[in-house]
C-alpha cells in the first residue's frame, strides 16, 4: 500500500529519514553511493527526495503542503471600475535588426548610439502619444544570451512587434521571439525594417515568415506586416495606427482606481536612492507613499518617475514608471502589489522568504543528477558576478549554465547587483574567484585593493563578450586531446649501443615511412618493452636523413631513460603525437 508523506520545499536528511522510517545511516549511505557527502542537518529539495525514494524502491508518495497566499497570487478585487487602458507592446527580434532604432524614431531619441555594441542590454520601457492616445513600448534585448529577459517581455504584453530586417531575413533570435510570442498567446505584428536598403527583399522575408506559420495578409494570411524605415520614417505612422487598431479590437481594460499590481521590469542600486525599480503597472493606480511588496522585497514608494524621468504623483495601468523605496532589491520579473499597511507588506515578504529559502540551502535535482553521473573529477572555474541591474544578472547566470559539461563547470561564489564592494573582493579572495562585472564603473580604491589582494577583476559592457571569456577560461581547464599518427615500423637487424641514456641500432623499414620528428614504441612478439622514446636521428650509411622509405635499411639513435635489453627482430614502431586544445 502506498504511503504518503508531506514535505515542505526542503527537508533535512535527518527529518527525511524519520519520515521514511529509515535509519539515518542507511539514507546517508544511499546519498554517498550517489556521490553526495551530506550531513544529517543539510537540506535537500523535493525533486531530490523523489529521486532518492525511487532509487531506494520505496512505495512512498511525496506531496508538498499548500502554499500560503503571497504577492504572486492574483489579487481579488472588489467594486472594480474598469476603463480602457493603453496597449503594452513588446518589440522583439534578432540583434541589429533595428528594434531600438525604430523606437528612437518614434520617440525622437538616439538611444541606439549609446548602447554597448549596438545591442540593447536591458528591457527598456517608454510611453508615447499617437493620435492623442498612449502606447507603451518595451524594447527587449536581441542577443541570444538575453533569452530569459526577452521571454519576460513577451509575457508582459498585449502585442508583440516582431522586427525583421529586410536585408537580413529570419534569424535565430527571430525564431525565438516567435516562439515566445506564441507561448504567451499574444497577437503578432511584423515590422519589416530597413526597406531603404538596396538589398532589401520583402518577398523573401515574407516567404521565410510563412514557413514559421506567419502568413502575411497580402498572401492570404492574417498577420499584419508593415514595411518601414527608421532612417526615412516611411511607414511609421501606419505602424502606430495599426497598433491602436489591434488594441481596439482587443478592447483592453483595467481597474482604474484600485490598489496597483504589476511586474518588476528592472531593478538596480542607485547611490543616494538605494534600490530602484522600473515597474509596469498592470491594474489599479500606483501612488507616492504606497506600501508595495514584490516577492521577498517590500517598501514604501518614495519617488515616482515616468519613462522620461519626470516626477509624477501617481500612475495608472499600462504605465512604465521608475520607483524607489524598496528595502532590498526586488527580483527581475517579480510580481508586485500595493498593500494597505507596512505590517502587511512585511508579513507577505517574510512569507515569501520562508517559501524560497530552499533555493539557496537545498540541493537541486539537476545538481544531484550531475553528481551521480559524473565519471571524472570535475574541474571548476570560480567566479563572482556583479551587474548593473537584475535583468542583466539573470541573463548572465542563464548564459553561464549552458557552458557546463561533465568535465568542466563554472561555480558562482556570489552574485549581485551594484558596484563592487570591499566585501566582494574579500569573498573573491577567499573563494579564489575571478570577479566579472557588467556595465559597472570601478573606483580607483577598489582597483588598488584588488591588486593588493591579488583578485582579478574583468569588466564588460557587452554580455556575450563576458560569456565568451568565461567559455575560454573553462576551455583552458579541459584536458588536451592527444592525437597519435602512426608513421611506420622498423625490424631490428643489428644493435650497436645500449646505454642508459642512448640506444643505437639498425634495421629495415617493413611498413610505412619513417620521418622526423617522431617517437618510438619498442615491441617484442606483441609485448611492449618501452614507448614514447624520442628519435634523435635517422641515418642511411654515414648520412643523416629526415625520411626513410619502406624496404630501406637505416640506422636509428634513440634517447632513453634506462637501459633497454634490445634483441634482433624486435620492432620499432614510429609515431607522432600532437597536442590539440579542446573547445566547448
Amino acid at each position: 500500500m502506498t504511503r504518503t508523506i508531506t514535505i515542505d520545499q526542503t527537508i533535512t536528511v535527518s527529518n527525511l529519514a524519520q519520515q521514511l522510517d529509515l535509519p539515518a545511516t542507511s539514507l546517508i549511505s544511499q546519498l554517498i553511493r550517489n556521490g553526495l557527502m551530506l550531513t544529517l542537518n543539510e537540506r535537500i529539495d523535493l525533486d531530490t527526495v523523489s529521486l532518492l525514494i525511487e532509487e531506494l524502491g520505496l512505495d512512498v508518495k511525496v506531496i508538498a503542503p499548500s502554499k500560503v497566499a503571497d504577492a504572486e497570487q492574483p489579487l481579488m478585487r472588489e467594486n472594480v471600475i474598469n476603463q480602457t487602458r493603453p496597449p503594452v507592446v513588446a518589440v522583439m527580434g534578432h540583434v541589429d535588426h533595428g528594434k531600438t532604432s525604430l523606437l528612437d524614431k518614434i520617440q525622437g531619441s538616439d538611444q541606439v548610439s549609446i548602447e554597448a555594441g549596438g545591442i540593447t542590454q536591458h528591457i527598456s520601457a517608454m510611453q508615447i502619444k499617437h493620435q492623442d492616445r498612449l502606447i507603451t513600448f518595451l524594447d527587449t534585448p536581441g542577443h541570444e544570451a538575453f533569452a530569459a529577459v526577452r521571454e519576460h517581455g513577451a509575457l508582459l504584453t498585449d502585442l508583440v512587434v516582431l522586427v525583421v530586417a529586410c536585408d537580413d531575413g529570419v534569424k535565430a533570435q527571430t525564431l525565438e521571439a516567435i516562439r515566445f510570442a506564441k507561448k504567451s498567446d499574444v497577437k503578432i505584428l511584423v515590422a519589416l525594417t530597413k526597406i531603404d536598403k538596396d538589398n532589401a527583399n520583402l518577398s523573401l522575408v515574407k516567404q521565410q515568415l510563412a514557413e514559421q506559420d506567419l502568413l502575411a495578409e497580402d498572401l492570404g494570411g492574417q498577420v499584419v506586416m508593415i514595411p518601414l524605415s527608421s532612417k526615412t520614417g516611411q511607414g511609421i505612422d501606419e505602424f502606430l495606427d495599426m497598433i491602436l487598431l489591434l488594441a481596439d479590437i482587443q478592447e483592453l481594460q483595467a481597474d482604474s482606481q484600485g490598489l496597483a499590481t504589476g511586474v518588476i521590469i528592472e531593478a538596480s542600486m542607485k547611490q543616494g536612492l538605494g534600490a530602484v525599480a522600473s515597474v509596469l503597472i498592470q491594474e489599479g493606480v500606483l501612488r507616492l507613499g504606497d506600501f508595495v511588496v514584490a516577492g521577498g522585497s517590500w517598501g514604501k514608494i518614495r519617488s515616482l518617475k515616468d519613462s522620461l524621468s519626470k516626477t509624477i504623483s501617481q500612475a495608472s495601468a499600462s504605465t512604465p514608471v521608475v520607483v524607489s523605496g524598496f528595502k532590498s532589491l526586488p527580483e527581475f520579473g517579480q510580481n508586485f502589489r500595493v498593500v494597505a499597511s507596512e505590517k502587511e507588506a512585511k508579513q507577505l515578504a517574510n512569507q515569501h522568504h520562508q517559501q524560497t529559502d530552499f533555493q539557496s540551502s537545498g540541493m537541486s535535482r539537476g545538481e544531484l543528477l550531475r553528481m551521480i553521473n559524473r565519471q571524472t573529477e570535475i574541474q571548476e572555474y570560480k567566479l563572482l558576478i556583479k551587474a548593473d541591474v537584475q535583468g542583466s544578472l539573470t541573463a548572465i547566470l542563464d548564459g553561464l549554465k549552458v557552458l557546463d559539461t561533465e568535465e568542466v563547470a563554472h561555480r558562482v561564489v556570489n552574485a549581485g547587483v551594484g558596484e563592487i564592494s570591499e566585501n566582494d573582493l574579500n569573498v573573491a579572495k577567499i573563494g579564489q574567484a575571478t570577479i566579472y562585472c557588467f556595465h559597472l564603473s570601478i573606483s580607483q580604491d577598489i582597483k588598488r585593493l584588488a591588486t593588493k589582494l591579488g583578485v582579478i577583476i574583468k569588466s564588460y559592457d557587452v554580455i556575450y563578450e563576458l560569456l565568451e571569456d568565461v567559455k575560454l577560461a573553462l576551455e583552458s581547464l579541459l584536458t588536451p586531446q592527444i592525437i597519435t599518427t602512426d608513421l611506420g615500423q622498423l625490424q631490428i637487424k643489428g644493435i650497436f649501443k645500449t646505454a642508459k641514456t642512448e640506444l643505437i641500432c639498425g634495421g629495415q623499414v617493413i611498413s610505412g615511412r619513417l620521418s622526423l620528428p617522431a617517437l618510438v614504441r619498442i615491441s617484442r612478439e606483441g609485448e611492449i618493452l618501452a614507448e614514447d622514446l624520442e628519435v634523435k636521428s635517422l641515418a642511411k650509411g654515414s648520412t643523416d636523413v629526415s625520411e626513410v622509405e619502406q624496404g630501406v635499411m637505416c640506422g636509428v639513435r634513440l634517447a632513453t631513460a634506462k637501459k633497454i635489453n634490445l634483441k634482433e627482430n624486435d620492432k620499432l614502431e614510429f609515431y607522432r603525437q600532437e597536442v590539440k586544445k579542446r573547445t566547448l
